[in-house]
């Protein structure tokens, strides 16, 4: 190997790379090779054997279609049987020429001219056979019918055996294609194994010359060595390592972000769960104050004053009683109860529920829906939460008036196969470009007496059923918040 070790690590892969792409197409080329050749064997197999078979195959039909026309004649005298059998004595002496003109060799020719020549005598025997029975002779015709049975039982096997050799001819050139296809296969493996070799002194090479210096690079850059190398490989993957060294700094600053990040979402689990410790101790005594306020309601007679003063007591109570509902769900989210059900069964009985709210905020849904939408796997109840809330938050947008318009449709996603979608858009102020990123997150909100945990509650809830929720909005014109749930038996 001392030959070997004079040429450099350029030349040296070079050399394999030289050697396995050679190789490589070499091999292309004798495959390519073999193709034709077998192709050409195909070829002969479909032009010549088998053209021969079929015609040695209609040989032997044209001998057995000519059995019994005698014998027809002989019961009823009837002339056509033997006009017939003229017709088909035709057709063998035409088969017979074709044979004999796609013999292949000289054991198929001799096997023609026997069929030939037991062929004329059998012709020879059958005439007089014929002319005994048009002479009325029929016992001596009788006879002599025999022994043509025999004749032709001795050329249908003649027929047959001719048969035979165009089938082991088929026969051979199948067994060449046969050997041919193994002698590619071991072509093809002889030079997959020298590839393999080459690869593996390929690897080696790299191994021990170019990943063995750059682990040693490694290691010197982080150590703080400076040491010059020659513009190679090497030194670009050293540069580029040392590029990575100049970029600590961003690391580290990405890395206080996230540490950051992480404290402020343990901030917000321990804020959840002292929220949901509160709102559990607040909603018990508010629940009783609610079931005194109704009492009250009933019975006492208020003047319109204190009429008011009362509902505005009971709102407020009812205001705060939603709050703590809301922290409630947030910190312990319900178990889902999935069941198939369709979107648009769930549009309609949140719609039904907030009749009377809609009716106060003198606000108009459209629905425009063809047909209703495919079933889901979902829970209704906390669906029907989602669009309540939506519907909700779009009134109290509008204020008094306006219109709400429900859009129902399915749409294909090329990721997670049929979504049924519900479009549910009001033509209020919409929101500000600067916030509506924003309106998803827990806590944020816009409204100068909510919670902000509405719409996040109503995203959780979705992402939960497997779907998703989008929110769009151009100001002063409208605001369209998008569920995307996924169809039962619509996946990709």
């Amino acid at each position: 190997m001392m030959w070997w070790n004079r040429f450099n690590l350029k030349y040296r892969i070079y050399m394999i790379l030289a050697g396995l792409v050679g190789i490589t197409l070499c091999g292309g080329l004798v495959m390519v090779w073999y193709t034709y050749r077998v192709e050409s064997v195909i070829l002969h197999i479909i032009d010549d054997n088998v053209a021969a078979l079929q015609i040695a195959e209609s040989l032997e039909t044209a001998i057995v279609n000519q059995k019994g026309f005698v014998s027809y004649y002989y019961l009823d005298g009837n002339a056509d049987w033997l006009t017939r059998l003229d017709d088909y004595r035709r057709v063998f002496d035409t088969r017979l020429d074709e044979a004999r003109q796609s013999a292949q060799d000289l054991q198929q020719a001799e096997a023609i001219d026997q069929i030939e020549i037991l062929y004329d005598r059998y012709i020879t025997l059958k005439d007089q056979v014929i002319a005994h029975y048009k002479a009325g002779d029929r016992n001596i015709g009788s006879e002599l019918h025999q022994r043509v049975r025999e004749q032709f039982f001795t050329i249908l096997a003649l027929c047959e055996k001719y048969k035979e050799m165009h089938i082991q001819s088929v026969r051979s050139a199948q067994q060449l294609s046969s050997a041919r296809a193994v002698q590619l296969r071991s072509i093809a493996g002889f030079a997959i194994t020298i590839n393999i070799i080459l690869s593996v002194c390929l690897v080696l090479i790299l191994v021990k010359q170019v990943l063995s210096p750059i682990a040693k690079l490694l290691q010197a850059t982080a150590q703080g060595g400076a040491v010059e190398t020659p513009d190679n490989v090497v030194a670009a993957l050293r540069r580029s390592v040392e590029g990575l060294i100049q970029n600590v700094d961003q690391s580290q600053f990405e890395l206080a972000k996230s540490r950051e990040y992480l404290q402020q979402v343990e901030k917000m689990a321990m804020v959840g769960k002292l929220a949901a410790g509160m709102a559990h101790s607040i909603r018990n005594p508010f629940t009783s104050v609610k079931m005194r306020l109704f009492s009250l309601n009933r019975t006492l007679n208020l003047n319109a004053d204190q009429k008011d003063d009362f509902d505005v007591i009971s709102e407020e109570i009812r205001h705060i009683d939603t709050i703590v509902q809301n922290f409630l769900e947030f910190s312990r989210p319900p178990k889902l109860v999935m069941q198939s059900v369709s979107p648009s069964s769930v549009v309609d009985n949140a719609l039904s529920l907030l009749t009377h709210r809609l009716k106060s905020y003198e606000v108009k849904v459209k629905v425009i829906r063809s047909i209703n939408l495919p079933h889901v796997s979902a829970d209704p109840e906390q669906l029907k939460e989602v669009l309540v809330n939506l519907f909700i938050n779009a009134c109290e947008a509008l204020g008094k008036g306006g219109s709400i318009t429900v859009r129902e449709d399915v749409e294909q996603d090329p990721d997670t196969g049929k979504m049924a979608r519900v479009r549910i858009s009001d033509d209020g102020p919409g929101i500000p470009a600067a916030v509506i990123g924003r309106v998803m997150e827990p806590f944020f909100t816009t409204k100068a007496e909510g919670t902000g945990l509405g719409l996040s509650i109503a995203a959780r809830i979705i992402d939960e059923h497997g779907g998703r929720i989008d929110v769009s909005s151009v100001e002063f014109k409208e605001t369209a918040f998008t569920i995307k749930l996924p169809i039962i038996g619509g996946a990709c």
